[in-house]
């Protein structure tokens, strides 16, 4: 495997240089079920040898714990990475097991600070609004976001699903560095008014679950009689029941392409959503997470994977055949507004 390393790509108009694929780090100390901890920090010291800069976190991630395992690696390497993370997600009152959204300003002033201290660091690189309140105006969320900017807290501002219209009004408050959203060989619903708008606005897109939540790379057929309890893909539809057969049998023409490359079938998904960048014209920066160095290397091979016309053609059905939703509440996501 070659050690070079990937190239860099700057996020938005006056936004942070990343590298072209970055890491989600979710998935070290949440959600997926167990973790070998100091496998995971390997993994994050492994990826910025191999010029992955950019790692996306959420106080949502365990209630601020992931925040807190990457602190070590962020301020060992301070200069040398942009660290993200959001606020938006908060626990229910009413029930403690549930999630709800949160944009008021009092709530965004607690996330910051939390965040800041938990992380260790006395400025976020990348500061995102994690899900959208509709009973926020937005304007009045990114008009906080943008008063941590001047106060020296947060350098850049990012939004997580939302639509082309809140994208627009978001970014005639401040500039806005990306958008995160889910996008990959199954889910691809932002190409239709998200990411015209952000090619019109200068804004970077950052998918979120580029290898569909491990899917992709064949990792699992049926959640359900595969990860434990304590996975969070248990919850999700597409992975589960009948549909989790139906979109296994979707990877057929990923896995005839990976055989051709001698590559992997995560590599051919990533390949795929790296290409959107040239598709589209805007920065595209993928945050596949894992939590295992072969990994790391696997995912930052796949930047310098180009794949042919032919082979784009073969994967472009699969999006419009997938089975279930991306989540079984779909009010967390922008789909029903847009």
């Amino acid at each position: 495997m070659s050690e070079s390393r990937i190239e860099k790509v700057r996020l938005g108009t006056g936004g942070p240089e990343v590298g072209v694929q970055g890491l989600g780090c979710m998935g070290m100390s949440f959600a997926y079920g167990p973790t070998d901890l100091d496998e995971a920090r390997a993994t994050l010291e492994r990826a910025l040898e191999l010029g992955v800069t950019l790692y996306d976190t959420a106080d949502a991630y365990g209630a601020g714990e992931n925040e807190r395992f990457i602190a070590p690696f962020v301020r060992a390497h301070r200069d040398e990475i942009v660290v993200a993370t959001k606020f938006g997600l908060a626990i229910d009152p009413a029930d403690r097991t549930k999630r709800i959204i949160r944009n008021d300003v009092p709530y965004i002033r607690q996330c910051v600070e939390g965040s800041l201290e938990r992380l260790g660091v006395d400025e976020i690189d990348l500061y995102y609004m994690h899900r959208r309140d509709v009973n926020v105006p937005i304007e009045e969320t990114v008009g906080v976001m943008a008063e941590l900017v001047a106060e020296g807290k947060v350098k850049h501002l990012g939004l997580s699903e939302v639509t082309s219209g809140e994208l627009r009004a978001a970014q005639a408050v401040h500039p806005i560095a990306a958008v995160q959203s889910e996008w990959s060989l199954f889910s691809r619903d932002i190409e239709a008014k998200v990411v015209p708008a952000a090619v019109e606005l200068g804004v970077a897109l950052v998918p979120y679950s580029p290898l569909g939540r491990g899917f992709l790379t064949g990792a699992f057929v049926n959640a359900d009689r595969e990860l434990g309890d304590d996975d969070f893909r248990r919850q999700q539809p597409r992975f589960t029941g009948e549909n989790a057969a139906v979109n296994a049998a979707l990877l057929e023409p990923v896995r005839e392409i990976a055989e051709g490359r001698n590559a992997s079938l995560g590599q051919i998904a990533l390949a795929w959503v790296q290409q959107r960048a040239a598709v589209y014209g805007l920065p595209v920066v993928p945050i596949p997470g894992t939590r295992k160095r072969s990994r790391v290397e696997e995912n930052a091979a796949a930047t310098r994977l180009v794949l042919s016309e032919d082979e784009l053609r073969s994967l472009e059905p699969i999006a419009g055949q997938v089975a279930g939703g991306r989540y079984a509440d779909m009010t967390f996501t922008s789909a029903g507004r847009e």
